[in-house]
């Protein structure tokens, strides 16, 4: 299904970005990556290229039209066309709303995750048509549920669920096919690391590591390379976790309780 076939990866320097960018390399795709960070960026290029993938890289911000509308362009003018965007780039936020010092705070987190996956979707549109390809996008079962300490983040990602579910209504019949991807905290990345404070700073090396229900890269990889074979609408993992939006329409009490509790152990 990926042998030959051109993927756009967005947030390509680290974490699933960088771990799906290996799997497609794997299975013989040509990749065309995206990131801020210039030089994690390349050594995912240089892991893929070992794994013999043809590879593009473009330095860029998600949040400005004109890096992801060149990068769209170099790589249909590199590889005849683009079958897949994975839309990975993305920021946390932990910090209780009133403790927020710094109002931007809420449009970074926003530019990032909302603007930034509109970017690219707007400009992918008339080759993912031809090519009847696939928009994947990572965004998070907080997509869907309340989070304390993630106002900003969780606000973001309700913003990419309800873009997606519109413009799914949108491309009936188009060929084109969105999968939404919820996952739980996911180790080995440096979203909790870079997460932003109550000053508005990335919290560092200072943040705490999630706990053993985090899931890993590698399960989170083969899980939505699997989910996009099947050409499914919505993956969420772990799959007990689909429970959650479920009690949201039952017991939102109960639900907001459990959450609250999982978030405190967490710190």
């Amino acid at each position: 299904m990926f042998k030959g076939k051109t993927v756009l990866i967005t947030g390509a320097s680290s974490g699933l970005g960088a771990s799906l960018a290996q799997k497609f390399a794997q299975a013989g795709a040509n990749l065309a990556l995206f990131a801020l960070d210039a030089e994690g960026l390349q050594q995912t290029a240089d892991l893929c290229a070992r794994q013999g993938a043809t590879t593009i890289t473009a330095t860029g911000d998600v949040n400005n039209p004109a890096d992801c509308q060149k990068l769209v362009a170099d790589a249909v003018g590199r590889f005849g066309a683009l079958d897949y965007l994975i839309l990975c780039a993305g920021i946390s936020m932990w910090t209780r709303f009133e403790d927020v010092a710094d109002l931007s705070v809420f449009k970074k987190l926003m530019d990032t995750n909302y603007h930034g996956v509109v970017n690219f979707t707007y400009y992918t549109m008339p080759h993912l048509r031809q090519s009847k390809g696939i928009i994947v996008a990572i965004s998070s079962i907080q997509g869907k549920i309340g989070v304390p300490l993630h106002t900003g983040y969780v606000a973001s990602k309700h913003a990419v669920q309800g873009f997606f579910d519109s413009l799914r209504t949108e491309l009936i019949g188009s060929g084109i096919h969105i999968l939404l991807v919820l996952p739980h905290w996911l180790r080995g990345t440096n979203l909790r690391k870079s997460a932003i404070g109550a000053d508005g700073r990335a919290l560092g090396e200072t943040s705490a590591s999630h706990n053993s229900e985090s899931i890993t890269l590698e399960e989170c990889s083969r899980a939505i390379l699997k989910a996009m074979r099947k050409r499914q609408r919505e993956l969420i993992i772990p799959p007990k976790l689909k429970l959650l939006p479920w009690l949201k329409l039952i017991s939102p009490r109960l639900l907001d309780y459990i959450v609250s509790r999982k978030v405190d152990q967490q710190n």
